[in-house]
């Protein structure tokens, strides 16, 4: 029972960012998978208006996420922290607190949802022709809200004891279980979106109950027993306080997708469904982005927490060359056949026709919106709350969300599409300002040592 110490201290950066972030960037493409397998199998029945549903319930599956995201980037941050100082004790007191916060949090989240169910409705848009797909996929799904936060939560924890591996296993798990039951479910029986939620849910539920069999098998430097809950000490506030910007960009992903599907309602359910369709295909360019960014912060946090001062910078700079250059490939590639990755998704001839325009849009940005997605992690990792905070609300939130209303009052329809990538280039600039400030601190500490 050990954690990978060669990983986080002596072992080449490459290596160590390839070790951390390959299986950081699968987990992400299983991510990816869920996002798009319940789409891709409503797209088979060619029901535009169940595609539109699953489109219209992206924000309350994000902030599912969000909670998950909360729990865990927090407590990774502290944890990689923690025993880069050689804490491990405290480190079992943060895992401890983030496994009983999950269940709790994902049970008030499964009973609000089911309470409050007509004006979630309201607030995410639906149409009258929407509103009973959306009805039926969101009353499953909440269901699934303790599973799909827990699975979440422990697959970000995991790796700050240098388990990546083991935590794109898990999210594997889900996964796999979710594809084989699609089809099954949604065609198969004709359960449509009801079937599509049922899936969702069965599959983080496996995910879940992986880890959970892991952390109590004695393998783990974790703990989830209930004698190493500890809210007090600095670990509610600490997961918080980190946990909370980094929840905020899941957070006011879901507030911009309210925003967004408002905004494309006046255009019509095909506009609607072609920019779910885009969004869900853009997914991998993002997610492969996330991946290395998730995977090097564990690195950061121990790196940070040992004063190793060098390799962090070292790890930084190599995990941005190779943002821009994924990046740059992935763009190519998604240009080239954007028609083709629109198809796959659905069999409607206007919305592969917008949804293919919409694509070319999102990945205007694709060459450089990795070096958000590093320093993100990496203010995250070295525990900075406020450039956190900053960085977190910004892409999708005070930038986002004012210029949606300028492009639609000037341009229209074409000013909402591309709306997503302006809002990212100036949130790279705003990542790399942040990030300039933040250094100078790092150079402070180190002539003090």
């Amino acid at each position: 029972m050990q954690y990978d110490k060669e990983l986080f201290e002596t072992m080449p950066i490459p290596k160590a960012v390839a070790k951390n972030s390959i299986p950081a960037i699968i987990s992400m493409m299983v991510v990816f998978i869920y996002n798009i397998a319940d789409t891709f199998f409503i797209g088979q029945t060619g029901d535009e208006l169940q595609v539109a549903a699953i489109t219209l319930s992206m924000p309350v599956f994000s902030l599912f996420i969000a909670s998950g995201v909360l729990l865990g980037i927090g407590s990774t941050s502290m944890i990689s922290r923690a025993l880069g100082e050689k804490r491990v004790e405290y480190a079992k007191h943060i895992s401890a607190f983030a496994f009983y916060a999950s269940i709790i949090l994902g049970l008030l989240l499964m009973v609000t949802f089911w309470v409050f169910m007509p004006a979630l409705l309201n607030i995410i848009g639906v149409s009258p022709d929407t509103i009973d797909y959306t009805r039926e996929y969101l009353t499953y799904l909440a269901m699934g809200a303790p599973f799909v936060i827990l699975s979440q939560t422990f697959s970000n924890i995991i790796r700050s004891e240098g388990k990546s591996t083991l935590a794109m296993k898990g999210m594997m798990i889900g996964t796999i279980t979710n594809i084989i039951l699609d089809p099954i479910l949604i065609l198969g029986f004709d359960m449509g979106v009801s079937g599509a939620a049922i899936a969702t849910v069965i599959g983080n539920t496996f995910s879940a109950s992986f880890f959970v069999i892991y952390l109590i098998s004695g393998k783990s430097i974790l703990s989830i027993k209930p004698k190493d809950f500890m809210v007090r000490n600095g670990v509610l506030i600490g997961v918080l306080a980190i946990g909370i910007p980094a929840s905020l960009n899941n957070l006011m992903l879901s507030v911009a997708n309210v925003f967004l599907n408002n905004f494309l309602m006046s255009y019509g359910d095909i506009q609607l469904a072609a920019m779910g369709v885009a969004i869900r295909a853009n997914l991998i360019m993002i997610f492969v982005q996330i991946g290395l960014g998730q995977g090097i912060q564990p690195l950061i946090g121990y790196s940070y927490g040992a004063k190793h001062f060098d390799r962090l910078r070292g790890i930084i700079k190599f995990s941005i060359i190779t943002a821009v250059i994924l990046g740059s490939i992935l763009t190519a590639i998604y240009w080239f056949l954007a028609d083709t990755i629109v198809q796959s998704f659905i069999d409607s001839p206007d919305v592969i026709e917008y949804g293919t325009t919409m694509l070319r849009a999102l990945i205007i940005s694709g060459p450089i919106v990795g070096i958000m997605f590093v320093f993100i992690n990496v203010l995250q990792g070295l525990g900075k709350v406020i450039p956190s905070l900053i960085l977190s609300i910004s892409r999708h939130g005070l930038i986002f969300i004012p210029l949606l209303y300028i492009l639609d009052y000037s341009v229209g329809l074409n000013g909402i599409i591309y709306t997503q990538p302006i809002s990212d280039i100036l949130t790279v600039i705003v990542s790399i300002m942040l990030y300039t400030v933040v250094s100078r601190g790092l150079v402070e500490q180190k002539a003090m040592r």
